[in-house]
This record gives structure tokens, C-alpha cells and sequence, in this order.
């Protein structure tokens, strides 16, 4: 029985897939390996490069007219910027990979041309004495390029560069090469930070490609398969709920599905139906997991130029400080979605980060649900935005010293304080984008204990006010609750709040905490300042 993916490139005997080469213009790369051109491949980690790597491969060495190695450079990313131990592991691995296609030519000859050339030239004296010794034109596909730093990448890039010219008699008649950031950000630094050479030491890339995330289309006909094969179905709301919160990032598909499907029990009941619920429960686990590939999203929010543009983002001003290439430094990671305005990727990650940021805060939280849930079972909000408020006043000043993204500190404290007592009984939704002036959330609570059962909708919709910034604090106050308003029409909420936090320096908490509640078109919103 085939599963879904999680770890490495796909075996079509083993996993469901898309066809990897379905998903790139292949008929764009074919003509540019006829042409003789050089090129970049790609895209966040895990979502399938090295897959359509190992494809491309494949199809070009069934032809006549090329022989394909791929190769992997991540061997010498221990080395650092030792350029002898690197080059010496880049050529053994390449010299492997070419050996298991037949070829054995590197194998033999790789440690006398180290010898006799050093690691500043062997590897593109390699590659000439390999591309003469077989009329055949070479392709190769480097991948993981960009997990090489400093002085090693430098050499590499450099050496592939030295022999362009000598193409494709004496070098590669076209060289690929794959990782996650685009060539225009292999800004070379040593391990210090120190900037070692400017521009780019592979300017003869003739162009760069970027393999996206799958369509709805692909991620549906991919659930289709693991129908097919068990006859399991997926509900219509569980289709639609895996590509909303996914947004069709490949490896979030195929977890969330492993989880549902397969990791869970009651998921391998083939008799049973995934659900909705059950694609929500298998969100709510894999987030928890902290599994590597949230993980490793995680950690590059420590980075500045990730924070430069993450805090904006989550705060919603539209001021933001960063430059083209943070924002572009963020989306090659796939954090940041590839439209405008920028916004997260995708809901899950929209709830990966908050959760990541506020962790120590939320985990430190002594907070009960039960302390806000009222005799019928319902949750009572205004006692626990109250709660929150008088939190808010008391540890604020305490917990946005310690954040590094200050400025989307009290959107980070309002997530945490909910998330502790949401997270016992109900859940919560979070829409925010630059520019959009405000935060968005949506506290969802269970009406009954079976899950399909109808959900109490609650918005909360936070602003940041900041005194002689354009806008009074009543024009603040009135444009957030029109905003509310919209909100809860859009998600069908019986009840809105709206949370103004006044960042004005000096100003005291007499001035700028209150309550009161604000009545237009037939409804209330519930104004909250702090």
C-alpha cells in the first residue's frame, strides 16, 4: 500500500504523488538544456525539488542525446569554509552518483586531479577531463547548492563558472543548480558574517525557476489517489479544509493527511470517512508535534531580516521597514505568500508563528477555561477579555522587554492569553496581512460535545493607536468597529470585540484603559482599551 510522503523525494512505487515533472515547464527546461544554458531551480525545502531533480534525471537518460548526473553538495556544509575537505566530498559524491548510473571515469580519476590541482580548481578540471573523456553532452544538477557557505560556495560557483565557455566538449553542456534561496541571494559571507565577495559569483545563469506549491487541483487528484487505492473517501469539507489551511504547501498536504489517514487510529478504519474534524484534529496535532519542518520555520524567525518582515506582518501596519530582497528572502522560504500585499503562507503557519513567539508566555499562563465557561457551557468572553485587560495592565510592560518582535508584542500577548484557555475546549482562527491596519481574530466554542455540532463564533478585532499618528483615538475606535463590523459578517459572528492598544509613550494605564460598548447598525461591538 502507497502512503503519503513526509521525508525525501518520492518513490512513485511507494507514495502517492504528483508527477514531479507535471509541475515545471518542462518543455521551458528542455529547451534551455538544448541551448546550452545554465540555470537555478528553486523553491521552499519540501516541497519537491530534489523529486523533479530526480525526474528530469530519469527522462533525460531514457533519451539518446544526454547523459544526467544529480548530485547533492550538502557533504561539504561540515566543512564550512574549509575548501579542501568540501571539494574532496563534493567530488566523492559526485563520483558515487555517477558510478551508480555506470559512469565510472570521476571514480577513478577525482583523487590524483585533487592532488595535482587543489581544491581551488579540481572540481571544474574534474568536470573537463570528465566531458571529454564521452562525446555524450553532460547535464548535471547540482542540489542543495545553497547549504554550501562562505569561502566553499565562493569556489564552487566560481569553478562552475571557469569552464562555461569550454561547454559542452570540454564542461557540462548545462548545469542546474537547486536549492532554496534564488541565485540573486547567494550573498557570499564567511562564517563571521563578513561580507567576502559582492554580487554574484554565477552570472551566467541564464534564468531562474521557482517550483511552486501544488494547485487545488494537484492536491485534491493527490487525496483521490489514497481514495482510489483503500476506499477511503475524504468528505467535500475535508477536501476544502486540507487545501485552505495547507494553501497546497506540498509537505503540510501530505502530513496532514499521513496524520489523518494513517498515524491516528481511528483514521485507519477504512471504513470510516475523513472528515473535517478529523483534518482539523490532525492540524492541531501536527502543530503540537513542533515536527522538523515547522521546526526549522521556526528558527529562521530568530533571523533579523526574517523579523523585519514577519512583524508587520503581524501587527498590520503599513509602515513596514524592511527592503525588496528581506521580502524575497522570506517568500524563497515559503513563510511569506508570493502576492501582494504580504501575508503568511498559509493558516497553518499564520498559527505556527504567534504560537512560536508567545510559547514561553502562553506556556507560563496559569489559566483554566473553566473559569470562563458560564452554567449553559457557553464561553463567556467579556469575562475573559476582562481577564486578559487586567493580565494586560499588570505583565505587559514585563513581557514585550523580552520579545524580540516588540512591535507586534501586545497582538503576541493577546494570542498567547487566548490561546491557553481556547485551546481547552474551542479554537481560534487568525487572519493578518501588512497593511491591513489590524489583527483579526476568530474565537470558535463547541455549542455540544460531538464535533459536528454547530460552533459559537466570537471576533476579536485588534488596532494599535499611537497619539498624533494621523488618527484620533475616536477615529481609531471608529474605523476598527466598522472593521469589526465587516468581520463578523464575513465569518457570521453573533458577538465583536474590538481591542485598541495604545502604544503613545508616557501615557498612563488611567488614561488609556477602558470598556464600553459601541452601537451601530443594530448590533454592538464591545471597545476594549489598553
Amino acid at each position: 500500500m502507497r502512503r503519503f510522503n513526509t521525508e525525501g523525494p518520492i518513490r512513485p512505487e511507494d507514495h502517492y504523488h504528483v508527477p514531479p515533472l507535471d509541475r515545471v515547464d518542462l518543455d521551458q527546461i528542455l529547451d534551455m538544456i538544448q541551448h546550452k544554458r545554465y540555470f537555478v531551480l528553486h523553491a521552499p525545502r519540501q516541497t519537491g525539488k530534489t523529486s523533479a531533480l530526480i525526474a528530469l534525471r530519469d527522462l533525460l537518460n531514457r533519451g539518446s542525446d544526454f547523459r544526467c548526473v544529480h548530485t547533492n553538495v550538502e557533504v561539504g556544509q561540515a566543512a564550512r569554509e574549509d575548501t579542501g575537505r568540501a571539494i574532496r566530498a563534493i567530488l566523492s559524491r559526485l563520483a558515487s552518483r555517477a558510478r551508480l548510473l555506470g559512469d565510472e571515469f570521476l571514480h577513478n580519476a577525482w583523487p590524483d586531479i585533487l592532488a595535482e590541482s587543489g581544491p581551488d580548481d579540481a572540481l571544474s578540471e574534474a568536470l573537463t577531463r570528465w566531458c571529454m573523456a564521452d562525446p555524450k553532452p553532460l547535464v548535471l544538477l547540482i542540489d542543495e547548492i545553497d547549504a554550501l557557505v562562505g569561502d566553499t560556495l565562493l569556489s564552487v560557483l566560481r569553478q562552475l563558472r571557469a569552464g562555461y565557455e569550454q561547454r559542452p566538449e570540454g564542461f557540462p553542456q548545462s548545469i542546474v543548480l537547486c536549492g532554496v534561496r534564488d541565485i540573486q541571494d547567494y550573498r557570499i559571507r564567511s562564517s563571521s558574517g563578513e561580507m567576502i565577495a559582492g554580487g554574484s559569483p554565477f552570472n551566467v545563469a541564464a534564468k531562474s525557476l521557482r517550483l511552486g506549491d501544488f494547485s487545488e487541483a494537484e492536491t485534491r487528484a493527490l487525496l483521490a489517489q489514497h481514495t482510489d487505492e483503500t476506499g477511503q473517501v475524504f468528505t467535500a469539507e475535508a477536501l476544502k479544509m486540507v487545501w485552505t489551511q495547507t494553501q497546497g504547501q506540498p509537505w503540510l498536504v501530505n502530513a496532514l493527511c499521513a496524520d489523518a489517514c494513517f498515524d491516528h487510529a481511528a483514521g485507519r478504519d477504512r471504513a470510516r470517512a475523513i472528515t473535517a474534524a478529523a483534518i482539523r484534529d490532525a492540524r492541531e496535532r501536527l502543530i503540537l508535534s513542533r515536527r522538523t519542518h515547522l521546526d526549522q520555520l521556526a528558527h529562521k524567525l530568530e533571523e533579523e531580516r526574517v523579523r523585519r518582515v514577519v512583524e508587520p506582518i503581524l501587527s498590520g501596519t503599513d509602515e513596514p521597514g524592511y527592503h525588496l530582497r528581506d521580502l524575497n528572502y522570506v517568500r524563497d522560504l515559503g513563510l511569506v505568500a508570493q502576492g501582494s500585499p504580504p501575508r503568511m503562507a498559509n493558516p497553518i503557519y499564520a498559527e505556527v508563528v504567534p504560537r512560536e513567539l508567545g510559547y514561553v508566555l502562553q506556556d507560563s499562563l496559569n489559566q483554566d477555561a473553566a473559569w470562563y465557561v458560564n452554567t449553559s457551557g457557553g464561553l463567556d468572553v467579556d469575562k475573559l477579555l476582562a481577564a486578559f485587560q487586567s493580565f494586560f495592565r499588570a505583565h505587559s510592560e514585563h513581557w514585550l522587554e523580552r520579545f524580540e518582535y516588540r512591535e507586534a508584542g501586545p497582538q503576541l500577548i493577546l494570542q498567547a492569553f487566548l490561546q491557553r484557555v481556547v485551546n481547552s475546549g474551542g479554537r481560534i482562527e487568525r487572519e493578518y496581512g501588512l497593511g491591513r491596519g489590524r489583527t483579526d481574530l476568530l474565537i470558535l466554542w463547541p455549542e455540544g460535545e460531538d464535533p459536528s455540532d454547530l460552533w459559537s463564533k466570537f471576533v476579536v478585532e485588534c488596532k494599535v493607536f499611537h497619539e498624533g499618528k494621523r488618527q484620533s483615538l475616536e477615529g481609531t475606535i471608529g474605523t476598527g468597529v466598522e472593521q469589526t463590523l465587516r468581520y463578523m459578517d464575513r465569518c457570521g459572528s453573533e458577538a465583536g470585540h474590538l481591542i485598541v492598544f495604545d502604544r503613545t509613550d508616557g501615557k498612563r494605564w488611567q488614561e488609556k484603559g477602558f470598556r464600553r460598548a459601541v452601537r451601530q447598525d443594530g448590533r454592538t461591538v464591545i471597545v476594549w482599551g489598553m
